[in-house]
């Protein structure tokens, strides 16, 4: 929960949350022109922070906007910020825009990019939600081209989400052209015949952290996998459905538009991860 006292970064200091501010002519709030990143931590330890910093500049790179800081920089300023709050599990939540400019939609010149950063306590999904599985919506995937980047202009991914609050469920699953892309702020994996399924890391997805530690942790526990495209009746008739992502890890889908999926209760195969997964997160690894 966020609170006045919290310490945030900003700009190269870190300062109380009520003292943080920015101009409304920054192009992140004008354009949502810029890119974020989300790193889980546990026990003060982030897990798989070299893997965010890549993606962090793979997004960067693809809106062409420089990075601010080198990797050991990042790795410094993330640790101060982890070490400054009172809570020791976390969710480290960084922002970086084109900076403040005149609104112009071409890129400003020779103007300083604005660089935040935040960290909250990690909430994850109850015992409840991982021994019953949760309920999703599905919806036809209308967002842009350029899901792979992880950019801060979300409001395709805002009402995706909203679409499943409205149904009282968790997340909206997507497809596209007949194939399941992702959920709002999930990756999808699916479940058949014992293999895990899962759509490949193309421009329609994000390419969730999460996503492949999944598939690592689920291959180091023996499970078969296959990376392809998946199509609408797939997983509508898959065995088990999973989402993904830093602050769900993984988690098993038991309702579908209302009605009950699969078994209607978490598969075995999601329970032979979810454990495993619960082993190796805080020490980084994956088994053997």
């Amino acid at each position: 929960m966020q609170n006045a006292t919290q310490t945030v970064y900003l700009n190269g200091e870190f300062v109380p949350l009520a003292d943080a501010k920015i101009s409304v002519l920054d192009r992140g709030f004008i354009y949502g022109d810029g890119v974020y990143e989300v790193v889980p931590v546990y026990g003060r330890r982030p897990f798989r922070m070299p893997q965010h910093l890549h993606r962090l500049q793979y997004s960067l790179d693809g809106i062409r906007l420089a990075n601010p800081h080198a990797p050991q920089r990042w790795e410094a300023l993330i640790g101060e910020l982890i070490e400054r709050q009172h809570f020791a599990d976390q969710a480290v939540y960084l922002q970086i825009t084109r900076g403040v400019a005149r609104r112009d939609h071409a890129f400003p010149q020779g103007v300083a990019p604005t660089v935040f950063m935040m960290s909250n306590p990690l909430t994850l999904p109850t015992r409840e939600q991982v021994e019953r599985g949760v309920a999703v919506v599905t919806a036809q995937d209308n967002r842009w081209l350029r899901c792979d980047l992880k950019t801060t202009s979300l409001l395709g991914n805002v009402l995706m989400r909203q679409l499943a609050a409205d149904h009282a469920a968790l997340e909206t699953v997507m497809f596209r052209d007949g194939h399941l892309t992702e959920a709002s702020a999930s990756n999808v994996l699916i479940v058949r015949d014992g293999v895990v399924i899962a759509p490949p890391k193309d421009n329609l997805i994000l390419p969730g952290i999460t996503y492949d530690a999944t598939l690592e942790i689920a291959r180091g526990a023996g499970v078969a996998l296959d990376v392809r495209a998946v199509t609408h009746a797939e997983a509508m008739s898959a065995h088990e459905m999973w989402l993904s992502s830093s602050t769900k890890e993984v988690l098993a889908v038991t309702t579908v538009d209302g009605k009950p999926f699969g078994a209607g209760s978490p598969g075995p195969v999601f329970r032979r991860v979810w454990e495993a997964f619960q082993k190796v997160k805080t020490g980084d690894t994956v088994p053997a």
